[in-house]
């Protein structure tokens, strides 16, 4: 793999309070530049400040590239067109762990590892039959995983070999499907375990485990989901996978940072967006589905209304994800024969929105989060699922960081400065 470290090319002077502090300047692989201010404070006695560290890279690291202002997304160097095309989930989970792409014999091995995980331990099933009823999913997923830790104790072990801790990764990859399902069919069915057929594929061998009617498991739709976890499959320093970072930069087990990662995710800013645009396309529905009259209220800067699933805090194009599921969107909603008004409503809205110079010149395109929710609610899955199911495929990649978090020249726990604006020292009355 060609992977090459970040070098220096200049340096840089900045004068703090009359004092000269020259930090280096580093290129990238990709040539994109970075100041270490790394002895900043030792040498000034300043810090720098950086509100949603927008500015500020917190690593260095080889698994994702991506460029927001000309649309570019790449795992370990390979587009992510070419990898949701061709290669499957597991192909990608596997590239993204291991840093290239698995030949017949590894790919065989490493599902099997993943399949050796078919069901929840009868302990954490019987206490999850035992959670409030309704809970939502991400909140499931939390509290079983954290169970996990506990009937897995290998996993606790601060200086867990590297070889050991990508057997946790293969189990958590082999639970979340079955924690994601069980629960559906806990709330949404009979309650019984489904199992899946052993040469069923991740994508497959999920749709298996939640539903038993067999058009809801078909080729078309395991097909569009196993692209769509792998478009999910990592997303660079996001705020779930910092969450991870952070969390594992104490030495805490995989099972405890990855708790970490689903709990930023369950945000409606992150991992909620999908739900968020189902949510308003419902809003939209109840009144009387006129998509005109809410493409309006969005360009009213006085309105509280927000059009959900248009635009991205990265990208400043079209989001490379979203031209890729835009195709299997449309092949699912043929499949399905439009049945359903939700799906209808927004298909007029995205081409309504496509054709308004608003929306265009200001580069709010639909993204992944807007198309995923369409495919979702085709697939069958209900709404509140919808976060969990971005979980599933984030997982490979908050795995990813872990361990390239754990194997870093550089690392050290996590620790921000920041600036304090309370009060000065002041006395208790007497």
């Amino acid at each position: 793999m060609g992977v090459r470290k970040m070098n220096q090319t200049e340096t840089v002077c900045v004068d703090v309070n009359g004092r000269q502090v020259v930090l280096p300047v580093l290129e990238g692989s990709e040539g994109e530049l970075a100041i270490d201010i790394g002895a900043l404070r030792s040498s000034s006695g300043v810090i720098t400040l950086d509100n949603g560290f927008v500015n500020t890279g917190s690593c260095r690291s080889s698994i994702t590239f991506l460029n927001g202002e000309k649309g570019i997304l790449r795992y370990r160097g390979f587009p992510i067109e070419e990898l949701a095309e061709e290669k499957t989930f597991i192909d990608v989970s596997y590239l993204l762990m291991e840093g290239e792409l698995p030949d017949s014999n590894q790919r065989e091995k490493f599902k099997n590892e993943i399949d050796r995980w078919p069901q929840l331990p009868s302990d954490i099933r019987k206490l999850m039959e035992n959670l409030p009823k309704k809970m939502h999913p991400m909140g499931v997923i939390s509290t079983i995983l954290s169970a996990l830790a506990g009937s897995h104790k290998e996993s606790l072990n601060p200086e867990i070999p590297l070889v050991d801790a990508k057997k946790i990764g293969c189990q958590l990859m082999g639970y979340l499907p079955c924690i994601i399902s069980d629960w559906y069919r806990i709330n949404y069915c009979d309650g019984t375990y489904n199992s899946p057929l052993p040469d069923d594929d991740y994508a497959q061998k999920f749709l298996s485990m939640m539903f038993d009617d067999k058009n809801l498991r078909s080729e078309i739709r395991s097909s569009a989901l196993d692209v769509l976890l792998t478009l999910h499959a990592d997303h660079e320093q996001n705020c779930s996978t910092s969450a991870v970072r952070l969390v594992g930069s104490s030495k805490a087990s995989i099972y405890s940072s990855i708790v970490g990662g689903i709990n930023a995710l369950w945000g409606p800013l992150h991992g909620g967006a999908n739900q968020a645009v189902i949510e308003m396309l419902e809003m939209i529905q109840k009144h009387g589905g006129d998509s005109s009259k809410f493409l309006q209220k969005a360009k009213d800067k006085n309105d509280p209304f927000k059009l959900m699933g248009f635009g991205h805090r990265v990208y400043k194009n079209f989001d490379p994800r979203a031209k890729i599921i835009k195709a299997h969107c449309d092949r699912i909603l043929s499949a399905v024969g439009h049945k359903d008004e939700l799906l209808d409503i927004a298909k007029i809205l995205e081409s309504e929105a496509l054709k308004d110079d608003y929306f265009v010149d200001r580069n709010l395109y639909p993204n992944v989060d807007f198309y995923s929710g369409i495919i979702y609610r085709a697939l069958g899955i209900p709404s509140e699922f919808f976060t969990a199911m971005f979980a599933l495929g984030r997982l490979p990649g908050w795995l990813s960081h872990w361990y390239e978090l754990r194997q870093s020249e550089d690392f050290k726990i996590g620790r921000p400065r920041q600036i304090y604006v309370g009060a000065t020292e002041r006395k208790l009355s007497r």
